[in-house]
């Protein structure tokens, strides 16, 4: 197979998972598996253009999965409402894009708004283990302890203790039990 038809064919493969709106289990998510505008340093506006400019040629699907890899990155390099610009776009608002407008939204401050857009991309997908521990940060945020380590117990059942989420959500566990046995 040429790299030119492989590539194509992994484009293909991830705009239908996309387009389906199914989240990796397992694993960090970590955008889509290629996009379009990766010739460009993210977050640049040559990027933001690409990534806006997704022609509608190439169909719905194929539209939203540009405007959800804007989005993921301008929200994982903290360029919050710029994030929520993107995924806003969006005309499929599935378990993936309601998360990161859950996490941009609550970096914004806007803990609550944030827990129901995690609340509905956990009813579209319930083992999406990216939106539990974006809702066990939330949790953390309101000082609940205990529901936070309800998504974790939540998280482990689906991909045991060695993966991402879980362990980003641990740590953070064990912060907010430091911080506050500190205060005393």
């Amino acid at each position: 197979m040429s790299p030119r038809s492989f590539t194509a064919r992994t484009v293909a493969v991830s705009l239908a998972i996309f387009a389906m709106g199914l989240s990796p289990t397992f694993a960090k998510d970590q955008g889509p598996v290629s996009a379009t505008c990766d010739q460009f340093e993210k977050s640049s506006v040559a990027w933001r253009e690409c990534a806006a400019a997704a022609p509608a040629s190439a169909g719905p699907a194929a539209v939203d999965a540009e405007l959800f890899y804007a989005g993921y990155w301008l929200a994982k390099n903290g360029r919050y409402a710029e994030a929520l610009d993107y995924l806003g776009r969006t005309r499929v608002r599935n378990a993936r894009v309601l998360t990161y407008i859950g996490f941009a939204t609550r970096k914004l401050g806007r803990v609550d708004e944030a827990m129901g857009y995690y609340k509905r991309a956990l009813q579209k997908d319930p083992q999406n283990i990216v939106a539990r521990a974006y809702l066990g940060e939330a949790h953390l945020s309101r000082g609940n302890l205990s529901a936070a380590s309800d998504e974790l117990q939540r998280i482990e059942k689906s991909c045991g203790t060695a993966c991402e989420p879980y362990r980003e959500l641990e740590g953070h566990i064990s912060e907010f039990r430091k911080a506050r046995h500190e205060r005393g």
